[in-house]
């Protein structure tokens, strides 16, 4: 009997809870300075014309 047979390996990565905090910090920071930097576009161009 010299059957062939596909075996899938699957292997998982398991994120500790740090390296997602850290993810969730990157992202909201970014999120932040996008914020502040609309609003400072806002502040010095746009609220001066009037």
């Amino acid at each position: 009997m010299d059957e062939h047979k596909d075996v899938e390996v699957e292997r998982v990565e398991k994120k500790s809870d740090s390296s997602k905090v850290g993810v969730a910090v990157i992202k909201y920071v970014t999120y932040l300075i996008i914020f502040f930097g609309i609003l400072w576009f806002l502040i010095n161009y746009v609220f001066q014309l009037f």
